[in-house]
């Protein structure tokens, strides 16, 4: 799993679940500003990533720190280095 299958695998959160255009999706977008997520939907968010891609998700300062969709995608490739069973789990279609 590269950055563009997690670049492409966050935007389908944002687009099923937040009913956000894909053409707004791009790596500088605020979360809170840009996109008008709030606290709450920042919950269904993780919920929905961790769905995704099978790795629980705890409160981190990571988390914490995410201002910006990159950021999302920053942390996830972080993630799935770290969580290689995760990816092959993703690329199977067993982590959707």
């Amino acid at each position: 799993m590269d950055r563009n299958d997690i670049i492409k695998a966050v935007n389908s959160i944002f687009i099923d679940q937040f009913e956000i255009e894909e053409m707004e999706l791009s790596p500088d977008k605020t979360i809170f500003n840009d996109l008008g997520l709030d606290s709450l939907d920042m919950v269904d968010l993780m919920v929905g990533l961790q769905r995704k891609f099978g790795i629980p998700l705890r409160q981190s300062e990571e988390i914490r720190k995410i201002e910006k969709l990159n950021d999302i995608y920053d942390f996830f490739v972080k993630l799935i280095d770290e969580h290689p069973d995760a990816a092959a789990r993703f690329k199977n279609g067993t982590g959707n």
